[in-house]
């Protein structure tokens, strides 16, 4: 359901129309919100990536292999995105505040 669908009096779950909308304005908050998260969780797997590239792990029990190789690309993003989610560096805080500020110049 589109924004200029709702009716003036009430959107077609029954709500005031300022209610939708202000659902539909919050909605859009959470979105940038995890986008912002998501995209520190990027950044900071793409920081981290240097660093396990650089790391000798064949003489470990568990080291090496094509297998590890392969994998460890999304091991290291995945370790990023939990990262991020924890709390992060408070890169997507910045972000989101500039994704904020972006949509409401957008929307004047």
């Amino acid at each position: 359901m589109s924004v200029g669908s709702i009716t003036p009096a009430l959107s077609s779950m029954g709500q005031p129309a300022s209610s939708a909308q202000s659902d539909a304005g919050a909605s859009m908050a959470e979105k940038a919100r995890k986008a912002a998260v998501e995209f520190e969780g990027m950044t900071i797997g793409e920081l981290l990536q240097p660093m396990f590239d650089t790391v000798d792990t064949s003489d470990g029990m568990f080291g090496g292999g094509a297998a590890e190789q392969q994998f460890r690309s999304l091991q290291v993003l995945e370790m990023g995105k939990q990262i991020a989610n924890k709390g992060g560096i408070g890169l997507a805080d910045s972000v989101y505040r500039q994704m904020l500020a972006m949509q409401e110049k957008a929307q004047s």
